[in-house]
């Protein structure tokens, strides 16, 4: 972040409160707005992500003592956010930050008076620039300033950097992978948090928790953790998106006539379905609403129909089965992959 951000950004105006505001009514006031635009709210939208980091950026120098102390102090010699410029045709109605400051030192610009002009590069004022300048108002300048180096212009100051990232991973039973869960991870240094895991993750999934990894060494933003979810599977049930499946077997008469059937849900309940008469391996059935809870919606049950082949047979039923294809139009199902694959 540079000094002429801190000029221009109004930080209260950001949380919403007042300039003598407490640090429990800032701390309030970036908490409710932190959860009403975090991205997980609001995902993918670029215009939530923005606002997050301009609350975060915010609180970072407002729950800060120090910081607030030299933000309201530049702010106050501004005006409360004016622009300097490093020469004549600045700011509106002024001739730059030569007259912000003139007035400080003997022989301030003004009508016929001598003009003091500060350079940024050292040359203007023994010892250094604005950035000395700055730097023996605040007792060692802005958090994160650096020497101004030759050649540098205003008073830029080095941004303060993001914290690392923290990686972990989590392992969810099928159920809790569904429904959403609140999970506690172990992370390096036996470091515990706890976390809470959105319904609906998807095995291999990555989930960004922003702020909640390692601090920032420079007053910045901390880093996220990002938390590699691992679903342990269900011997019935899968899941795609926010739809449950699962495949149900039904028997070659229940197929060839038709039936109703029950089919179990992850609930613990019942549907019952039709089966229409010549259903085919493969088929698919719907039961709405039966899937899996979300913001978006709760997803559905689908059911993809299996026809079952008996393996033993008795003499009745071999001799019955024998009947049904003497019976049978004797048409060949395969015929037409023969014609198929000679084209």
């Amino acid at each position: 972040m540079t000094g002429q951000d801190w000029l221009e950004k109004d930080f209260y105006a950001t949380l919403g409160v007042s300039k003598d505001a407490d640090a429990a009514e800032i701390k309030k006031a970036y908490r409710k707005l932190a959860r009403t635009w975090h991205p997980d709210q609001k995902p993918g939208d670029e215009k939530a992500e923005q606002r997050f980091k301009e609350i975060g950026e915010a609180y970072g120098v407002l729950s800060d003592p120090e910081q607030r102390k030299q933000y309201d102090s530049l702010r106050a010699m501004a005006g409360g956010g004016a622009r300097f410029a490093s020469g004549p045709g600045g700011a509106a109605g002024a001739n730059g930050f030569e007259d912000l400051f003139g007035g400080m030192f003997t022989g301030a610009g003004g009508p016929g008076g001598s003009r003091v002009r500060y350079s940024s590069t050292g040359g203007g004022m023994p010892g250094g620039g604005f950035e000395d300048l700055l730097g023996g108002l605040f007792g060692g300048g802005m958090p994160g300033a650096g020497p101004a180096g030759p050649g540098s212009a205003g008073f830029q100051r080095n941004a303060p950097t993001k914290g690392g990232d923290i990686s972990t991973s989590a392992s969810l039973p099928f159920r809790s992978a569904v429904e959403g869960a609140t999970v506690t991870l172990t992370l390096e240094g036996s470091r515990s948090m706890t976390v809470r895991i959105p319904a609906g993750v998807r095995d291999g999934q990555k989930i960004r928790l922003a702020g909640k990894g390692q601090p920032s060494p420079t007053g910045g933003p901390a880093g996220d953790l990002i938390v590699t979810v691992h679903v342990e599977p269900h011997p019935v049930f899968g899941m795609n998106g926010k739809n449950l499946t699962i495949t149900v077997p039904v028997t070659f008469p229940e197929a060839v006539n038709g039936a109703t059937i029950a089919v179990p849900t992850l609930s613990g309940e019942e549907v019952r379905l039709k089966v229409r008469a010549g259903t085919q391996s493969g088929t698919r059935l719907r039961a709405k609403g039966r899937g899996v809870p979300t913001k978006a919606g709760t997803g559905d049950l689908i059911v993809t129909i299996e026809v079952a082949v008996p393996r033993n047979l008795t003499k009745q039923a071999a001799e019955a089965l024998e009947a049904f294809a003497q019976a049978s139009d004797g048409t060949d199902p395969r015929a037409h992959l023969a014609a198929a694959a000679k084209a």
